[in-house]
């Protein structure tokens, strides 16, 4: 039995389509159900239902709105996660841990290893690299998974936002200077999944992970693809034109890189996330099938 903290989050849904595709016994609990935040109830979550496994999804990803929301992101991103770890650690279970590249400043001119030194620049990024820290500190059977840019067909991500301008707008203006590794929610849940067995079994393979897409892209490059995979569907061609970093200010700093080099992960389970290009083209065809009326163009 896994345990799923962080149910109604994109990769919380995808995690559990992909478990019963799977048939692994799983409960996912909402924040309602269990917030990670709120120690007698993932005590009582861990207790209840006696897992050999717990994922934690849940987190404060709203990268903007943490550079006010300082308490509620750390709550989320800090101390659940500790709790989390203490709780774990108290009944013996293994604990996989979703954290993000925004833990590493962006500076480093080639993809990140885990073991390069972390440095966030806004509070999302310092809250999840404490969420690291506390569970390291509270139980030494986790694994932590660094992934980046994560889309899918649940939820809100830049894919969904994409389409959803393209269908109204002749011209996109979209940030060219950030890179990053693009990484479905799909991937993410088949690897956690894939994992687990090993995990439970005892595997001495905890530790800190990257897990992202293979190949780098710019949000450029990203939303091009997003624009010519709907465009034979939706029958839309708006420009997406490359601007600078300055040009689209925001309130929390983005890493120039957020490359993250997932080699470890492989040597390590076997174990390679799809080339993001395939599976935009995947992700956006099924969002645009699943619009009700839509009819394909031919370009």
């Amino acid at each position: 039995m896994i345990v799923l903290f962080g149910a109604n989050g994109q990769l919380g849904q995808e995690m559990v389509r992909a478990g019963a595709a799977r048939k692994v016994p799983l409960v996912a609990l909402s924040h309602a159900e269990a917030n990670i935040a709120d120690p007698s109830a993932v005590r009582d979550a861990i207790a209840r239902h006696r897992p050999a496994l717990v994922v934690n999804a849940a987190a404060y990803t709203k990268v903007d709105l943490a550079e006010t929301e300082i308490e509620a992101a750390r709550e989320a991103n800090e101390i659940g996660p500790a709790l989390l770890g203490e709780a774990c650690n108290a009944a013996g279970i293994p604990l996989v841990h979703i954290s993000t590249d925004y833990v590493f400043d962006g500076t480093k001119p080639t993809a990140y290893v885990e073991t390069d030194r972390v440095g966030p620049t806004g509070s999302y990024g310092r809250t999840k690299e404490a969420g690291e820290r506390a569970l390291r500190a509270t139980t030494p059977r986790h694994v932590i998974l660094r992934t980046s840019w994560v889309y899918g067909e649940f939820g809100a991500n830049f894919l969904k936002t994409i389409l959803r301008l393209a269908a109204t707008r002749d011209e996109l203006r979209i940030v060219a200077d950030q890179r990053g590794c693009p990484t479905s929610t799909l991937d993410l849940a088949e690897a956690i999944l894939s994992i687990a067995p090993r995990l439970i079994a005892g595997e001495d393979l905890c530790g800190t992970y990257h897990f992202a897409g293979s190949g780098v892209t710019t949000w450029h490059g990203f939303a091009s693809r997003i624009v010519a995979a709907q465009a034979p569907f939706a029958g839309r061609h708006p420009r997406v034109t490359p601007i600078t970093t300055a040009e689209y200010p925001l309130p929390a700093r983005r890493p120039a890189n957020s490359e993250l080099d997932s080699s470890l992960f492989a040597r390590t389970f076997g174990i390679r996330a799809r080339p993001w290009t395939e599976e935009t083209d995947r992700i956006t065809r099924v969002l645009i099938d699943a619009q009700p009326g839509t009819t394909q163009h031919v370009a």
